[in-house]
């Protein structure tokens, strides 16, 4: 009768690990667009309309939403904004708000033009 019970709970378990791992994985989610320009760009405010032109700006790009970026600069007249993406024809630019975001993918994806707060920036991603 012990071994009846052993091999019972021995089927039992075998059926329920496989369960169990299905349930602990995660799905895997789809990249999007703020997957795809995440990152460290460098380059320089080419104007600037609280100060002079500047070379060597470094400015990350990192995911914090479906489709949407934090942007951040190591220069501090720029300040960190968030801003939504969307694709239009060959390119992945701002969805909405007072930011230029853009990145010309039929020219070339490695660089960013960006406009924030009065100032403007033209980057490339390293």
């Amino acid at each position: 009768m012990r071994a009846y019970w052993i091999r019972v709970l021995t089927l039992l378990l075998a059926a329920l690990l496989p369960a169990s791992a299905a349930i602990a994985a995660t799905p895997e989610r789809k990249p999007d667009l703020a997957d795809m320009v995440a990152g460290t760009y460098e380059g320089d405010i080419i104007s600037d309309a609280r100060g002079s032109s500047k070379s060597g700006v470094t400015i990350t790009v990192v995911r914090t939403g479906k489709n949407v970026v934090e942007v951040s600069c190591d220069c501090k007249r720029i300040p960190k904004v968030q801003i939504p993406l969307e694709k239009a024809m060959d390119a992945i630019l701002a969805e909405s708000g007072p930011y230029v975001f853009l990145i010309d993918t039929a020219r070339d994806s490695r660089r960013l033009s960006l406009t924030i707060d009065d100032a403007s920036l033209s980057v490339e991603r390293q």
